[in-house]
C-alpha cells in the first residue's frame, strides 16, 4: 500500500489481494485435455472421412476448436503469472480475456462452416457408414467425459477454466448425440439424420458459445463482471463511516479471474488513516470478490475535475 499527496487529494492504493493466480492448479488439466482431446481429433476426423459422415466431421471441427480453445487459455493463464514490469504495470493478466475471446471467435467460425456443409448433405445426402459413426462418437464421449472432469472444480470461478469445462462438457453431449445418429442410420438407413445431427451439433456449438462471446467482449471493454452489482458497491461504499459522497466509480475486470476498482470518497471530516483503508479494501474482497481496489480520498473543499458520478 502506498499514499501519495497532490494537492488536497490523497491517493491510496490499497486492497491489492490477488488470491491465486488465474489457473494456477490447471496445469494438469490443461495438458491432459489438450493431449486426448488432440489425438482423438485426428481419429475423428479420419473415421469421418472414411464413414462419409459429415456428424463425425463436424464433431471432429468442434473438438479442433476446444483443443485451440484449450491450449490458448492454458498459455493464457500461464503468461497472467508473470510479475508485472515497468511496461506491463498489471502483468499479463488481461491476456485471459484475450483468450477468452479468440475462443469464442474459433467456435463461431467454426459453426458456420458446420452449418454449410450440413445444409448442403440435407439436399444431397451422402452414404454414411452407422456402426463407424457410433464406435468413434462413443469414445468421444469417454474423452471428453475425462477432459471435463478435470476442470470441475474450477467451473464456477476463472473464465478460461469454466469455458474449457463447459466446452468439454458439452462435447460429452454432442458425442452422445451422434452415438444416437448413428444408431439410428443403423437402424433405419436414412442418410438424412446425419447431417440434422450435424445441425444440431452447430446449434448447441452457437449456444455454447454465444455466453462466452458476450462475456469476453464485456470484459475487453472494461464492463463490470456479471458477479458484481455496482449499485450495491455504490451504495456500501457511501454508507462507510464519514463518507458523505462517491464518485468516479470504476469497476472492471482485470483479468478473468480477477476484479479491480477505483472510486473517490469524499470525507469532509479528514483522512480516516490507514486503518480505515485496509479494512475497507478487505471488505470489498469478501464481500463483492473486488480484489485490487484503490480509493481517492477527497475532504470535499474543491470540486474535483472527475464529479460528478457520471463524468469520465
Amino acid at each position: 500500500m502506498s499514499s501519495d499527496a497532490h494537492g488536497s487529494h490523497d491517493h491510496d492504493h490499497t486492497g491489492h489481494h490477488h488470491g491465486i493466480a488465474p489457473g494456477q492448479s490447471f496445469g494438469t488439466a490443461f495438458a491432459v485435455g489438450v493431449g486426448l482431446n488432440g489425438a482423438f481429433v485426428v481419429l475423428e476426423a479420419l473415421y469421418g472421412v472414411l464413414s462419409g459422415s459429415i456428424a463425425l466431421i463436424a464433431d471432429a471441427g468442434h473438438n479442433l476448436g476446444d483443443v485451440l480453445a484449450l491450449a490458448l487459455s492454458w498459455a493464457a493463464v500461464h503468461f497472467a503469472r508473470r510479475a508485472p514490469s515497468a511496461r506491463f504495470t498489471y502483468g499479463l493478466r488481461r491476456g485471459t480475456i484475450l483468450a477468452a475471446l479468440v475462443n469464442a471467435l474459433v467456435m463461431l467460425v467454426g459453426v458456420g462452416a458446420i452449418l454449410v456443409e450440413g445444409i448442403r448433405l440435407l439436399i444431397a445426402p451422402e452414404p454414411v457408414n452407422g456402426l463407424t459413426v457410433t464406435v468413434v462418437a462413443a469414445i468421444g464421449i469417454g474423452v471428453n467425459g475425462v477432459s471435463a472432469y478435470l476442470f470441475a472444480a474450477g467451473r464456477k470461478g476463472e473464465l478460461n477454466v469454466r469455458a474449457a469445462f463447459l466446452h468439454l462438457a458439452y462435447d460429452a453431449l454432442v458425442s452422445a448425440g451422434v452415438v444416437v445418429a448413428g444408431l439410428l442410420i443403423l437402424a433405419t438407413g436414412w442418410l438424412r439424420i446425419d447431417p440434422l445431427m450435424s445441425l444440431v451439433i452447430a446449434g448447441v456449438m452457437l449456444a455454447g458459445t454465444w455466453g462466452l462471446m458476450r462475456n469476453s467482449v464485456g470484459m475487453a471493454m472494461d464492463m463490470v463482471p456479471d458477479s458484481i452489482d455496482p449499485d450495491a458497491v455504490a451504495s456500501w461504499l457511501a454508507d462507510l463511516p464519514g463518507v458523505a459522497a462517491v464518485h468516479d466509480l470504476h469497476i472492471w475486470g482485470m483479468s478473468t479471474s480477477e476484479t479491480a476498482l477505483t472510486c473517490h470518497l469524499v470525507i469532509p471530516s479528514g483522512h480516516p488513516g490507514d486503518l480505515f483503508l485496509v479494512e475497507t479494501a478487505r471488505d470489498l474482497r469478501d464481500r463483492f470478490r473486488i480484489a485490487h481496489a484503490t480509493l481517492q480520498i477527497e475532504a470535499g473543499t474543491e470540486v474535483c475535475a472527475l464529479a460528478p458520478a457520471d463524468t469520465v
